[in-house]
């Protein structure tokens, strides 16, 4: 993340530095649930998938917020991003890229969801509370 901020990575640079972080952590979440639960192996590799694509959702709704939101909504400071050089998809594509491949993300969660019916009813809701969350 820090060498990112000196250099200027491409867009395949950039997922996969999330996809390291926020993805890696949400993945993992998603895969250890499986495992613990005793899920074959296509359904493990199944909600691991699940869970990478709701990591890269979520990292780009909060790079999104730091770029519109003010500090009273989030919390925290914003802006912060922008202000460090940080390299992220939102300032490579700017916010309207950003915002459809959030929606994209959260719709591949969805469709990984959906040999699971009703019963997946609770990670598809919380993969559309990505897209929406407000801080």
């Amino acid at each position: 993340d820090l060498e990112a901020e000196r250099s200027r990575p491409d867009e395949a640079g950039i997922i996969r530095l999330q996809a390291m972080k926020t993805g890696a952590l949400i993945r993992f979440a998603c895969e250890a649930g499986a495992i613990i639960a005793g899920a074959a192996p296509q359904d493990r590799d199944r909600l691991a998938e699940f869970g990478s694509a709701v990591g890269l959702a979520f990292q780009l709704a909060d790079d999104l917020l730091d770029l519109t939101a003010d500090a009273s909504q989030m919390g925290k400071a914003t802006g912060k991003d922008a202000a460090a050089g940080k390299a992220t998809l939102v300032a490579l594509h700017g916010a309207n890229w950003a915002r459809s491949q959030l929606h994209g993300l959260v719709k591949q969660a969805h469709e990984l969801l959906e040999p699971y019916g009703e019963q997946a009813a609770l990670l598809k809701a919380a993969a559309s509370f990505v897209a929406i969350r407000n801080n």
